[in-house]
């Protein structure tokens, strides 16, 4: 296993794979570099001498400039660093060709999904119970508590076993010290319906804060009625909120057109009494559950997969390992026919010129531009900017910057041309790469990605997150073998071994693609499934970085 590298060869920093010691000779690029200092494994170093002011590079991009005179071999630290990324133009400054990669094992290869009117395939088939505002919260509360238990849900949560059995043996005056989660009793789960799911969502918006903030609600919900893993839906309305049932159904026009799936809306004001809403929901949804069960699983082509492309808790490794193998997974659906949406644009800070170059359509580059000037301003009329994006587990383990952190996070898009340019809300109607604008908050990005139309999201992590969603399977890809196996109960595929020089990017672009196949056939669940990890935030524009 090496010690560091270079990520480009006109790079001036080295990355440390492993922890390297003070007075250690690392040979890299052809160059000898004798540490000053201690290097954490996933920091980088200087393999030159820099002066105030200088810049750094990494990805063949600028990360950032020397704040003091750093000599080679010195750690880079927020102490020593300034942010700064590569500039961009307003147009391609390059021709671009694309080289798709060998996908003929898996031309023939389908998943067992469901398939909707609309030509669409699900992941998954789900009843999506949801409020449009936050006054109907408490009800779909009480709605998800009753079909919880009605429909054999109730018992999935491990922990009320295992405080019963702590209960049981307190009474009894027995010892409980000993009893561990997995010793715990367990009832049966036996679900009353084999095909479908039913979900529920909750959230603080719909009222209250600005008009604009309840209509992006009602598109992101009506995005949400048009993902492919949803068979139906059940909607709550108060009546006199701001996001009015009129306005998702216009939503839904504007992204369905005419939707081809049950959708039903209960009004409390309209009907009266809260019983008797709560009553009619219950038993209507349950008819839509009875139908939608009749729906299974039949093949399909790869070509109907749209994968959303997320990170969140990234390491220093993340750019050169986890993302860059998410990267060879989306050029594949690419060239596979299929959809891959690439999110995050505080982190597209300084490889804005690359997609430019990349993006076929003019309106689209333009449009690109204009959506990541308007959201960096935003960020600095609230007192922010992209240069405050990465968070102290960010910096902890080794992402200094804004530009040092966005280069590696959008490894994630691959290579492949970009097909369309998505503003928050809109869905991804175009076979190809889309880039998509959503804050680089976890939560809001992935909710976004699923709003936008991906039935599966491949999320890449170096610290750990147990983010999920409510309709789609979130695959959690490690970055680093160290923290697969210290929380292998969120993570599903660790390309650490590619820091270990085990696999190739490509090799482990391939085994990904293959996980997806089976979660998306429903053989295997997702880490986030599997803990009820379900998880919706709606993005407040100009607010979340």
């Amino acid at each position: 296993m090496k010690k560091a590298i270079t990520i480009n060869e006109s790079d001036n920093l080295g990355v440390a794979l492993t922890d390297l010691q003070t007075g250690a000779t690392i040979s890299i690029n052809g160059a000898e570099v004798s540490l000053k200092q201690d290097i954490q494994a996933k920091h980088k170093f200087a393999l030159h001498d820099l002066a105030i002011g200088d810049e750094m590079y990494m990805y063949g991009l600028v990360v950032g400039t020397a704040k003091v005179a750093i000599l080679a071999g010195q750690a880079i630290t927020v102490e020593n660093t300034a942010h700064k990324a590569t500039s961009f133009t307003d147009q391609a400054t390059s021709d671009f060709q694309w080289a798709a990669p060998d996908v003929s094992r898996f031309e023939q290869r389908t998943f067992d999904g469901y398939h909707r009117a609309d030509g669409q395939v699900g992941t998954d088939n789900v009843w999506l119970v949801f409020p449009l505002v936050f006054c109907e919260n408490r009800n779909i509360l009480t709605i998800k508590k009753a079909f919880e238990k009605a429909l054999g849900y109730e018992d999935s949560n491990a922990y009320n076993d295992f405080a019963s059995t702590l209960v049981d043996q307190y009474k009894n005056g027995a010892s409980f010290d000993e009893i561990k989660l997995e010793t715990a009793i367990k009832a049966e789960k036996k679900e009353l319906f084999e095909n479908v799911k039913v979900k529920f969502i909750t959230h603080q918006a719909g009222c209250g804060g600005t008009r604009e903030d309840s209509d992006t609600l009602c598109r992101l919900l009506a995005g949400y009625l048009k993902n492919p893993n949803v068979a139906g839906a059940t909607v709550l309305s108060l009546g006199c909120q701001n996001a009015q049932v009129s306005i998702l159904q216009s939503a839904i026009a504007d992204t369905s057109g005419t939707l081809t799936k049950p959708l039903l809306i209960f009004d409390q004001q309209e009907t009266g009494k809260e019983s008797d809403l709560i009553e009619n929901a219950i038993k209507d949804t349950f008819k839509g559950l009875i139908e939608a069960n009749k729906i299974t699983r039949q093949p399909a082509p790869l070509s109907k997969l749209t994968i959303g492309l997320e990170c969140g808790g990234s390491d220093g490794f993340s750019g050169i390992s986890a993302n860059p193998a998410l990267g060879h997974v989306s050029d594949m659906i690419t060239a596979l026919g299929g959809k891959a949406i690439l999110s995050e644009f505080p982190e597209l800070c300084g490889v804005e010129q690359e997609l430019i170059n990349r993006t076929k359509d003019p309106a689209h580059a333009k449009k690109f531009i204009s959506l990541m000037r308007a959201y960096a301003k935003s960020a600095e009329d609230v007192g922010s900017g992209f240069d405050m994006n990465p968070s102290p587990g960010n910096i902890k383990d080794g992402l200094i910057t804004d530009a040092m952190k966005s280069a590696g996070a959008a490894k994630k898009g691959g290579t492949s041309p970009v097909v369309d340019v998505l503003d928050y809300t809109e869905y991804a109607n175009n076979n190809g790469l889309s880039l998509l604008c959503t804050p680089g908050n976890d939560v809001e990005s992935t909710t976004g990605l699923v709003g936008s139309g991906a039935n599966v999201v491949l999320f890449t992590t170096g610290l750990g997150t147990p983010t999920g969603n409510p309709i789609a399977p979130i695959l959690k890809v490690s970055s680093n073998t160290k923290l697969a196996e210290h929380m292998p109960d969120i993570i599903d595929i660790n390309a650490g071994v590619v820091i270990e020089g085990k696999k190739t990017i490509a090799e482990m672009g391939e085994e990904m693609l293959n996980q997806i196949i089976q979660i998306a056939s429903g053989q295997v669940a997702a880490k986030a499934v599997l803990m009820n990890q379900e998880d919706f935030i709606p993005w407040k524009r100009g607010v979340s970085l």
